[in-house]
């Protein structure tokens, strides 16, 4: 199985073209979002329609619940507060059924996704350092999870040698067969804050090929 991650696409559907035309030859086999659809963007309802679209398996972000009243909005800073309201009158209300409806967690056969931690999704916190990935390493029941949020890419790792030490890398292409588990943050499509707008980031898994605080 081959898969593609996206990370954080925020309104942003001129990127998210440039990543869906990239994979055109890479032969994927599902596409898989870590949340954050909208929000920040200017254009929330055609960057929705790229998704459906393309039949990818989405999770709810924190941007994606506060456009549907799922999370309180009064937590974020001005910028994102003010790109909601944008955003939640670009959309129609299909488009708010179907952010409304993502789940927080989603598992295929090889992976898990969720948008922040694995462990309380709902509270969308982030993982800074090591020991905030404990919970989430105790919550996980895959060989690895992706993840967003902070739109900077980072893999967080226990190695077989020493599972319950956490460690952490930013090479961009990794063989997590090494690994007994990991947090892959695959950073973010539509804004990324590494100050790399390069996509295609791989981080391998024996024959699967899947494709950190900032302001909320």
């Amino acid at each position: 199985m081959r898969y593609a991650i996206l990370g954080d696409l925020h309104s942003n559907p001129t990127a998210l073209e440039a990543v869906l035309a990239a994979l055109e030859d890479a032969a994927v086999d599902a596409i898989l979002q870590v949340g954050d659809v909208v929000g920040y963007g200017a254009a929330p309802r055609e960057t929705i329609e790229l998704v459906r679209a393309a039949g990818m398996q989405v999770v709810m972000g924190n941007h994606d619940g506060a456009c549907t009243g799922h999370v309180d909005a009064t937590t974020f800073n001005d910028a994102a507060r003010l790109a909601i309201r944008h955003n939640v009158a670009q959309l129609e209300r299909e488009d708010l059924r179907w952010l409304a409806a993502l789940p927080l967690v989603h598992t295929t056969e090889h992976c898990a996704l969720a948008h922040a931690t694995l462990a309380r999704p709902e509270r969308f916190d982030y993982i800074q350092r090591p020991d905030e990935a404990d919970t989430s390493f105790e919550a996980l029941d895959r060989p690895v999870c992706f993840l967003g949020h902070t739109h900077r890419p980072v893999t967080l790792m226990r190695l077989r040698e020493a599972p319950l030490r956490t460690s952490y890398t930013f090479q961009e292409e990794l063989e997590l067969g090494e690994f007994d588990a990991a947090l892959v943050n695959v950073g973010s499509v539509g804004q990324p804050r590494d100050d790399d707008p390069r996509g295609g980031k791989n981080h391998k898994k024996k024959e699967n090929h899947p494709r950190t605080p900032p302001p909320r």
